[in-house]
């Protein structure tokens, strides 16, 4: 059978190749997905296209070129490995596989049913909601605190709704006056742009001049945390949502006095620290963390739907990628048809 991939193979150089595969031929533990649905992360996936990711160019780097790309896919299990229990021939699965026509994915990684009735389109996009939803398990959450989430890219969007589901003041800040009013869209009441100097003054007025009691960094930019660490309140916190992956030149001593004399906790909130399935003492996992964005996509809590911008097949994979990069007022999210 021959299979299609999408293919990072240098800085700035995409393209969808292909294989000869062996279907039948599936390690114990492994499925074999049709592929129905893929999408695009807009942070990671480009972070590696441009060479912006350190690890592209390191020769144990997890993504050295070249990079078979994505890990966001809904589709039909056409067989499975004698050992695998997590899924049913026939039965529709979200997971974190490639980019590509059939995947041969090992379900000790997440495998979800796709609830009936969700659009596969839908499915497959609540893969951003699982990277933003990590925001909302790291920090402590008491009563209802105000909340500025510093970009509203698709990631930041979906906290920014995730914050409100749970009861929470929302802010969100982005220069982009499109994605503004996108977040405006989907429920999102507050929104601020402009410069530094003018979000910062809108903030402290939004807050009554203490600043945000949890404030989310969602842009992976390292000047953007010191940003977001001026308009957390005292004893507040600050969570990193984005990974910093750009160099900044800065003087670290600014950002850590500010932590320090204002009792700032700042904290991670990378995705992949949490276990796959439910463990002995593990707080969560991202099997329940799947379920409960699905959940919540279904009785209308938080939105997909909008923040879809495009839906493309795959031969369009370098038009997508250059679009979510360089035009970001109208690329918010980009699903891929393989079927």
């Amino acid at each position: 059978m021959r299979n299609f991939f999408v293919n990072v193979h240098y800085q700035n150089q995409v393209r969808l190749d292909s294989e000869e595969i062996d279907l039948d031929d599936l390690a114990p533990d492994e499925l074999l997905i049709e592929t129905e649905w893929t999408f695009i992360s807009s942070g990671t996936e480009l972070a590696n296209y441009t060479g912006v990711e350190p690890q592209v160019w390191q020769e144990d780097g997890w993504c050295k070129y070249p990079w078979r790309s994505g890990y966001a896919n809904v589709g039909t299990v056409r067989a499975k490995g004698s050992e695998a229990v997590r899924a049913d021939v026939g039965q529709r699965v979200f997971t974190y596989a490639k980019h590509e026509a059939w995947a041969k994915f090992k379900e000790e990684r997440l495998v979800y049913p796709v609830p009936d009735g969700l659009p596969g389109d839908i499915a497959v996009a609540s893969r951003m909601a699982g990277v933003a939803a990590t925001s909302i398990l790291v920090p402590e959450i008491k009563g209802s605190p105000t909340v500025v989430v510093f970009g509203l890219g698709i990631v930041g969007n979906l906290a920014s709704q995730l914050y409100g589901a749970i009861g929470c003041r929302v802010i969100a800040v982005d220069p982009v006056a499109e994605r503004r009013a996108l977040a405006a869209r989907v429920g999102v009441a507050e929104q601020v742009g402009g410069s530094p100097e003018e979000v910062q003054d809108r903030i402290l007025e939004l807050t009554g001049g203490t600043g945000a009691d949890i404030v989310v960094e969602a842009v992976g930019h390292s000047a953007v945390c010191m940003q977001a660490l001026d308009a957390t309140r005292r004893h507040g916190q600050l969570v990193i949502l984005g990974t910093p992956r750009a160099p900044v030149t800065g003087n670290l001593t600014d950002f850590f006095g500010k932590m320090h004399y204002s009792c700032i906790k700042v904290l991670g909130a990378l995705e992949w620290q949490y276990p796959f399935y439910p463990a002995v003492n593990a707080d969560t996992s991202q099997y329940q963390k799947q379920k409960m964005i699905f959940e919540w996509l279904e009785d209308g809590r938080i939105q997909l739907e909008p923040l879809i911008s495009h839906r493309m097949h795959p031969e369009g994979i370098e038009e997508a990628y250059q679009g979510l990069l360089n035009q970001k007022d109208t690329y918010t999210g980009v699903a891929l048809e393989w079927k």
